[in-house]
Protein backbone atom coordinates (compact mmCIF):
# COMPACT_ATOMS: atom_id res chain seq x y z
CA UNK A 1 0.00 0.00 0.00
CA UNK A 2 1.33 3.38 -1.02
CA UNK A 3 0.01 6.54 0.56
CA UNK A 4 -1.61 8.93 -1.89
CA UNK A 5 -0.60 12.26 -0.37
CA UNK A 6 -2.48 14.39 -2.87
CA UNK A 7 -5.79 12.64 -2.15
CA UNK A 8 -5.21 13.01 1.59
CA UNK A 9 -4.50 16.73 1.33
CA UNK A 10 -7.41 17.41 -1.04
CA UNK A 11 -9.73 15.37 1.19
CA UNK A 12 -8.61 17.25 4.31
CA UNK A 13 -9.15 20.60 2.57
CA UNK A 14 -12.57 19.46 1.31
CA UNK A 15 -13.50 18.33 4.82
CA UNK A 16 -12.52 21.72 6.27
CA UNK A 17 -14.21 23.80 3.57
CA UNK A 18 -17.40 21.74 3.27
CA UNK A 19 -17.91 21.43 7.02
CA UNK A 20 -17.42 25.18 7.40
CA UNK A 21 -19.93 26.01 4.67
CA UNK A 22 -22.48 23.36 5.62
CA UNK A 23 -22.02 24.21 9.31
CA UNK A 24 -23.38 27.70 8.64
CA UNK A 25 -26.35 26.23 6.77
CA UNK A 26 -27.26 23.20 8.89
CA UNK A 27 -25.37 23.58 12.17
CA UNK A 28 -23.59 20.61 13.68
CA UNK A 29 -25.20 18.17 11.21
CA UNK A 30 -23.76 20.24 8.37
CA UNK A 31 -20.30 20.00 9.93
CA UNK A 32 -20.61 16.22 10.17
CA UNK A 33 -21.90 15.86 6.60
CA UNK A 34 -19.20 18.16 5.20
CA UNK A 35 -16.49 16.25 7.05
CA UNK A 36 -17.79 12.90 5.85
CA UNK A 37 -18.04 14.12 2.24
CA UNK A 38 -14.39 15.19 2.32
CA UNK A 39 -13.23 11.84 3.67
CA UNK A 40 -15.54 9.88 1.36
CA UNK A 41 -13.74 11.63 -1.50
CA UNK A 42 -10.43 10.29 -0.18
CA UNK A 43 -11.69 6.71 0.00
CA UNK A 44 -13.22 6.97 -3.46
CA UNK A 45 -10.03 8.28 -5.07
CA UNK A 46 -7.62 5.82 -3.46
CA UNK A 47 -9.87 2.79 -3.92
CA UNK A 48 -8.23 -0.65 -3.67
CA UNK A 49 -9.75 -2.06 -0.46
CA UNK A 50 -11.48 -0.96 2.74
CA UNK A 51 -8.26 -1.00 4.75
CA UNK A 52 -6.60 1.39 2.33
CA UNK A 53 -9.64 3.68 2.33
CA UNK A 54 -9.77 3.66 6.14
CA UNK A 55 -6.09 4.56 6.49
CA UNK A 56 -6.27 7.37 3.95
CA UNK A 57 -9.56 8.68 5.38
CA UNK A 58 -8.18 8.62 8.92
CA UNK A 59 -5.11 10.56 7.85
CA UNK A 60 -7.25 13.15 6.08
CA UNK A 61 -9.46 13.43 9.18
CA UNK A 62 -6.42 13.79 11.42
CA UNK A 63 -4.92 16.54 9.26
CA UNK A 64 -8.25 18.39 9.03
CA UNK A 65 -8.73 18.21 12.82
CA UNK A 66 -5.21 19.49 13.54
CA UNK A 67 -5.58 22.35 11.05
CA UNK A 68 -8.95 23.39 12.49
CA UNK A 69 -7.50 23.25 16.01
CA UNK A 70 -4.47 25.37 15.08
CA UNK A 71 -6.28 28.04 13.01
CA UNK A 72 -7.68 29.96 16.00
CA UNK A 73 -4.20 30.13 17.51
CA UNK A 74 -2.69 31.54 14.32
CA UNK A 75 -5.56 33.94 13.72
CA UNK A 76 -5.28 35.55 17.14
CA UNK A 77 -8.05 33.51 18.70
CA UNK A 78 -5.82 32.65 21.65
CA UNK A 79 -5.54 36.34 22.44
CA UNK A 80 -9.33 36.61 22.36
CA UNK A 81 -9.71 33.58 24.62
CA UNK A 82 -10.74 31.13 21.88
CA UNK A 83 -8.79 28.03 22.84
CA UNK A 84 -9.55 24.38 23.36
CA UNK A 85 -8.80 22.40 26.49
CA UNK A 86 -6.09 19.77 25.87
CA UNK A 87 -8.38 16.80 26.59
CA UNK A 88 -11.05 18.21 24.27
CA UNK A 89 -8.42 18.76 21.59
CA UNK A 90 -7.12 15.20 21.83
CA UNK A 91 -10.65 13.78 21.87
CA UNK A 92 -11.63 15.85 18.83
CA UNK A 93 -8.57 14.73 16.86
CA UNK A 94 -9.22 11.06 17.71
CA UNK A 95 -12.93 11.25 16.84
CA UNK A 96 -12.25 13.10 13.60
CA UNK A 97 -9.68 10.45 12.64
CA UNK A 98 -12.24 7.69 13.32
CA UNK A 99 -14.89 9.57 11.31
CA UNK A 100 -12.34 9.98 8.53
CA UNK A 101 -11.69 6.23 8.51
CA UNK A 102 -15.44 5.57 8.27
CA UNK A 103 -15.72 8.08 5.41
CA UNK A 104 -12.77 6.44 3.65
CA UNK A 105 -14.43 3.02 3.89
CA UNK A 106 -17.70 4.44 2.54
CA UNK A 107 -15.79 5.98 -0.39
CA UNK A 108 -14.19 2.65 -1.27
CA UNK A 109 -17.57 0.91 -1.06
CA UNK A 110 -19.18 3.55 -3.29
CA UNK A 111 -16.46 2.95 -5.86
CA UNK A 112 -17.26 -0.74 -5.71
CA UNK A 113 -13.77 -1.95 -4.86
CA UNK A 114 -14.41 -2.96 -1.25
Amino acid sequence: MNLNGMSIIIGALLAIILSSILGFIAGSWGILIGFLLGTIYVGYTVGEDQRNGAIHGALAGFIAAVVVAILPLIGGGALAGVTMEPIALITTIILDSVMGAIGGIIGVLLKGEG
